[in-house]
Order: structure tokens, then C-alpha cells, then sequence
């Protein structure tokens, strides 16, 4: 997991924008476009691997290529111009086919009788945040372009670059905001508990504006190179 933990405290330079809609059930259209989180998939799950258990992401040429290549646990969607397949296994765990992309774990599941995997999908600018909310089970981040910030009560964690990957386990509020400099493409898995929502607002929390914080600093630097 490529992520750093800051403790710093500051207050925001640049006010950030907010993308509302995290905690809907709003399902993505065809149209891919800067705006709030929305739903690709979900994926019932009446039980999980034994042992230690991840979120591993695979590039396919095609959906019949990826739907061929999975197990039970494994979900494929279309996004960002390539076909994906998303599957929550050991951490050994490889398809049969396809590019591997990333393995994230281990996920800090928590007892259930059944399970529930949910796909999100968001462009965020820089600057855009979620609305403050808390999830029912782990939650995973995944970035295909551009940097992450994620606050909650304990600090702050960063993901920088293609590739950049989080997780929070379930209960804490959090505030997630694109940084950098370039618009932030990413996927996001919550894993939790069938019975419970997977989402829910909170106004119980304020943050401190690390991420904003952040986004300051980035924006003041210098281009790359510069």
C-alpha cells in the first residue's frame, strides 16, 4: 500500500469543493465525468476466504475475457477505457489471464453472517471532496490517475501517483479529497457486513484540514521539474 501518514494540523488556504452523493446508491452511467462517487457494481457475498483476504484488481483486453478468468468472489466492470476485474481473495490469489494490477489488503474484516462487496467509481479535480461519512465495513481506495488524501480522526494518510492505494477499516467518519495537480480517476471497494448500510453520513466529526491543508501545499509548488 503505497500511502504516508502525516501528522501535521493546519487550516485550508484553497476551499475545497464537495462532491455530494457519496452515501447514495446512485449507479454510474455511460457518460465517465468529474463528479460524485457512484455505484458500478455490487456483489453479494455469503462467505469469505479463510485467512487474510484482498482486494486484487486485473486489466482485461475484454468482458468476456475477465468474466472467464474469476472465481466466485470476483466482479468484472468497464471503466477509465479498460475492462476490470475485481475479486476479494488470499493474498496469493492470481487469475488466469489479464494484467495484474494491484493487490490490496490485508482488508480489516470484521464478523458478519453475510457479506456485501460495493464498486464505486469517482472523478475527483483536485480539491473535490466526499461529503463526511462513515462505512459499515473496510473500505479500499484504488487511484488510476492522480493523489488521495484521507483524513479521519486518527490523522491523515497520502497516496501519491497511478497506482496509489488506502484503506480504513470500518467506524471511524473520513473525509477523502483529491490533491495534486491532475484530476484523480479511482475505484473504491466497501466491504461490509450485508445487513448494515454500506454508507452513512455524519455530522459528528470535524476534520482538520490536513488534506486541505495539502492541497494548499500542492498548489503553491512548483511544477514537476520547475
Amino acid at each position: 500500500m503505497r500511502g504516508i501518514w502525516i501528522g501535521l494540523a493546519a487550516t485550508a488556504a484553497a476551499a475545497p469543493s464537495v462532491a455530494y452523493g457519496q452515501a447514495t446508491t446512485r449507479s454510474c452511467g455511460a457518460v465517465e465525468e468529474a463528479g460524485p462517487a457512484c455505484l458500478m457494481a455490487r456483489t453479494p457475498l455469503p462467505a469469505l476466504p479463510a485467512g487474510p483476504v484482498f482486494w486484487h484488481i486485473d486489466r482485461f483486453a475484454s468482458r468476456d475475457a475477465a468474466a472467464g478468468a474469476g472465481m466466485a468472489t470476483s466482479t468484472v466492470v468497464e471503466a477509465f477505457g479498460s475492462t476490470w476485474l475485481f475479486t476479494i481473495a488470499q493474498p496469493d490469489w492470481r487469475s488466469n489471464g489479464g494484467a495484474h494490477v494491484a493487490s490490496i489488503g490485508p482488508l480489516p474484516i470484521a464478523p458478519a453472517s453475510t457479506y456485501a462487496a460495493e464498486y464505486l467509481r469517482s472523478i475527483f479535480n483536485p480539491g473535490t471532496t466526499a461529503p463526511l461519512h462513515i462505512h459499515s465495513g473496510p473500505e479500499a481506495f484504488f487511484a488510476v490517475t492522480g493523489d488521495t488524501c484521507l483524513e479521519t480522526p486518527d490523522g491523515v494518510q497520502i497516496g501519491r501517483g497511478p497506482g496509489n492505494s488506502l484503506m480504513i477499516k470500518a467506524g471511524p467518519p473520513m473525509l477523502l479529497m483529491a490533491i495534486g495537480k491532475v484530476p484523480r480517476q479511482g475505484f473504491a471497494l466497501i466491504l461490509h457486513d450485508a445487513d448494515q448500510p454500506p454508507t452513512t453520513l455524519t455530522h459528528m466529526w470535524m476534520p482538520q484540514g490536513l488534506c486541505a491543508h495539502q492541497f494548499s501545499a500542492d498548489q503553491a509548488s512548483p511544477p514537476h521539474g520547475g
